[in-house]
């Protein structure tokens, strides 16, 4: 199995490396990819995928 990383970009999004399944609570596959951005500013329209709505929100980590 491959090594997966993430990292929690400033004021933005988690960036996922690696080969990589996001799964919806019924189990079908939302996305499949080597390199996903996730949100967790909580205002994108796309999630958990990451739409880049923190820039326009001005999400700021805590």
């Amino acid at each position: 199995m491959s090594e997966v990383k993430i990292t929690a970009l400033e004021n933005g999004p988690l960036q996922v490396d690696g080969e990589s399944i996001v799964l919806a609570s019924d189990g079908t596959v939302v996305k499949e990819a080597a390199k996903l951005f996730l949100c967790r500013c909580g205002h994108s329209a796309n999630k958990p995928m990451c739409d880049g709505s923190h820039k326009r929100e001005g999400f700021i980590a805590s």
